[in-house]
């Protein structure tokens, strides 16, 4: 067995796990940062951003299933689900600090102004998706345009269109990834393809985690254990360490597209959601977006053969789609069983948010004849292991030195996009680590605002 000792051990490589080891290992403080992910790094595979691909580094081939049927897509590789993704920005809503005391905005605001989030130029929103935003409009909504986490100069051969959900290939997309690279140029150590099976726990206090790289096992002791695996992963690895209220409910900001055959040139081959429009009334997103061309049969299918025989009506096919605030409800097993449906309440809601979505379609030009909503789908695993049920608001876990930090803390669906929340908490439990680990050592101006000298909020 391998053994290892750090300061702190993070565990998953998403948006969470990537910004804790590139804040820790670069903060001048000579913490000892280890970041396990259990997928590999595909950014420099020629499957990256491919239909065989995907299949290869999501969970069940992209075919994982709720007992609800909820259809799920979980990334397994270095970047976690930042490597497939339509790089979407939304600040933390206001309840984070009006209803759980956690001021978020600070840390968005930086991560704004560091990684240019901004709405794509208008002549690269497209043109069908602008049609639709249009459309929108005339029946009363103020649609806007998204902001992205991504910059055409980035890419020598800018080509976002529906596919780069699979994986961005023309490099104009930010992935976490690319703070797991900021984090070992710091000297931060970083494993891959390192399956954890447990939290060592020791007289009520975690004191490292045991699990293996192929045949060969390993034990990894440090000060601070942060799980970061996900809405999902963090739920299970929590349960296998002998927890008991982790995967006890949850949220997914259940998904549907509603689509319709237009008489022009649809939204497929233009960069995903480029405009939204959030209803907090009902507790729906929309925006602009429909599934990759070889991905439509497939989920088609899970409807109904006669909805997938319309696979030749994908290129004057315009897509709505509609993220419900869905409630917390069902659960997630240590053998990452999923038991997930809608709510009464919920299927109210989204009944709702399709017959608005039906009269956009209209107003933008689509036949009625042809208007329908795809299959459930869950797009955003969270609430898993919530604060105020089994986190304090400093991410803290009731085993000492045990913290969690990633999208399974949301105490409450966003039915937003989750990334920019995610990055703000982990720089701001980044920060309370230095604290806790480094005392007397200066933070950011910024930063020093917004935790005081104790390290609370």
């Amino acid at each position: 067995m391998r053994k290892h000792d750090v300061d702190i051990v993070i565990i998953g490589s998403g948006p969470a796990g990537a910004t804790l080891a590139r804040q820790l290992a670069k903060s001048g403080q000579k913490l000892r940062v280890l970041l396990l992910e259990r997928g590999r790094d595909w950014r420099k595979s020629k499957l990256y951003g491919t239909y065989p691909g995907a299949m290869l580094y999501t969970d069940k081939a992209s075919f994982l299933t709720t007992t609800g049927g909820l259809s799920i897509i979980r990334p397994l590789m270095l970047g976690g689900a930042t490597s497939m993704y339509c790089a979407c920005a939304a600040d933390p809503l206001p309840w984070w600090h009006d209803k759980y005391g956690i001021d978020l905005m600070p840390y968005s605001r930086q991560t704004r102004q560091e990684l240019a989030i901004n709405p794509l130029p208008a002549e690269l929103r497209g043109k069908a998706s602008t049609r639709i935003a249009e459309a929108a409009a005339a029946c009363g909504q103020e649609w806007a345009a998204q902001d992205k986490f991504m910059s055409p100069a980035r890419s020598a051969n800018f080509n976002c269109r529906a596919t780069c959900m699979l994986g961005c290939r023309c490099g104009a997309k930010w992935n976490a990834a690319e703070f797991v690279d900021e984090a070992q140029a710091a000297d931060g150590e970083v494993w891959t393809r390192a399956y954890v099976k447990k939290v060592i726990i020791e007289d009520g206090q975690a004191i490292g985690v045991l699990g293996h790289i192929g045949r060969k096992s390993f034990m990894v002791t440090a000060k601070r254990i942060i799980v970061a695996a996900g809405g999902i992963g963090s739920a299970t690895l929590l349960q296998k360490s002998g927890l008991v209220g982790p995967g006890q409910g949850m949220a997914m900001d259940t998904t549907v597209m509603v689509y319709g055959h237009a008489p022009f040139k649809g939204n497929g081959n233009e960069p995903p959601m480029t405009w939204s429009y959030a209803d907090d009334e009902i507790g729906v997103l929309f925006s602009t977006l429909i599934d990759p061309w070889l991905n439509y049969p497939v989920a088609m299918l899970r409807k109904g053969p006669s909805y997938a025989m319309s696979w030749h009506r994908w290129g004057r096919t315009l897509g709505i789609m509609i993220k419900l605030k869905d409630e917390i409800s069902g659960r997630v097993s240590a053998e990452a069983k999923i038991q997930k449906g809608l709510t009464a309440n919920d299927r109210k809601r989204l009944s709702q948010a399709e017959s608005v979505a039906e009269k956009v379609l209209l107003e933008a030009g689509c036949n009625p004849d042809t208007i329908f909503t795809t299959p459930l789908r869950g797009t955003h695993p969270s609430g898993t292991v919530r604060i105020g049920h089994m986190l304090n608001t400093d991410l803290e876990t009731e085993i000492k030195n045990l913290l969690v930090c990633d999208a399974s803390v949301f105490p409450e669906a966003l039915a937003r996009p989750t990334v920019l929340t995610i990055i703000s908490l982990a720089k701001r439990l980044a920060d309370k680590l230095i604290i806790d680990l480094m005392p007397g050592m200066p933070l950011s101006a910024e930063h020093e605002m917004t935790i005081p000298a104790n390290g609370k909020t």
